[in-house]
């Protein structure tokens, strides 16, 4: 059985939306979606939460955690009928939780506050480590993702290879039935070793996947800006993350952050090395 598709809840207004993407993604793949509330303060308890549970308040420390996720689980339900759904409340703090959560799953969702200089500050330290840290794919939904294009947009530096990167990519657009848009930036205008660069990498993939039309772009904008830009339109930016920063610190690199911050449509992040 193929693991489930895991996304992090909270009570903040972006936690809906990253839960009904999550559940749309794992109808796409055929596989359960896992709701995962963190927090250090919660009581040791059984961990699964069901929808329409009695959930009396009394003394129990952990009422509100056992609310918010037996009616998130009974709204994804009703909008999606067909969809398998399981909800724990874990007592540990945040990051250590949906980093051991996301392990075992086939990736890991979670919830982003807003975009903009302002927006860009919210995604605040637990999101910022948790997408350092991961070793499985991790997507950010802004509370604003209303969007579904099928389309997928991924951003590509060419300096090592991107298998990882690439094979998401081309099958989310597949299970999409949409089309693939790969950008280079920050190259020079007229660089052929790069588009001869991208189009090598394209090539396995592109036989693969034969029905996902793909188109190649290289942009000579800062990477940050080029692919936030290119990602206008679509409904996934997929960009890959090496496994560690200098002296091995886990972290985001500029294009990442820059994306995070202000990507129009959820963003994919995925572990590379």
């Amino acid at each position: 059985m193929r693991p489930p598709i895991t996304v992090g809840i909270d009570g903040f207004p972006e936690s809906p939306p990253a839960a009904h993407w999550a559940a749309r993604e794992a109808l796409l793949r055929d596989v359960a979606l896992r709701l995962v509330h963190a927090w250090i303060l919660l009581a040791p308890t059984d961990p699964e939460v069901t929808s329409g549970e009695d959930i009396p308040r009394g003394d129990d420390q952990n009422y509100w955690a056992r609310r918010l996720l037996s009616d998130t689980v009974g709204e994804l339900r009703a909008a999606h009928p067909e969809l398998r759904v399981t909800a724990e409340l874990v007592p540990q703090e945040t990051v250590p939780a949906l980093l051991a959560a996301g392990r075992d799953a086939e990736m890991l969702v979670l919830g982003s506050r807003g975009r903009g200089t302002i927006g860009g500050f919210l995604l605040g330290s637990t999101g910022r480590q948790t997408l350092a840290r991961g070793t499985r794919p991790m997507v950010l939904v802004h509370a604003d993702d209303g969007g579904r294009n099928a389309d997928v947009t991924v951003g590509l530096g060419l300096r090592r290879a991107a298998d990882e990167v690439l094979e998401f990519a081309f099958d989310a657009a597949a299970r999409r039935g949409g089309s693939l848009r790969a950008v280079h930036a920050g190259a020079h205008r007229a660089d052929p070793d790069a588009t001869a660069a991208l189009s090598a990498a394209l090539l396995p993939w592109r036989d693969k996947y034969p029905r996902v039309p793909v188109a190649e772009e290289i942009t000579s904008e800062r990477a940050g800006r080029g692919v936030v830009r290119a990602a206008a339109g679509s409904g996934l930016l997929v960009l890959g993350r090496d496994g560690a920063g200098h002296g091995g610190v886990p972290r985001l690199g500029a294009v990442t952050h820059a994306a995070v911050h202000h990507a129009p449509c959820p963003v994919a992040v995925v572990p590379c090395g």
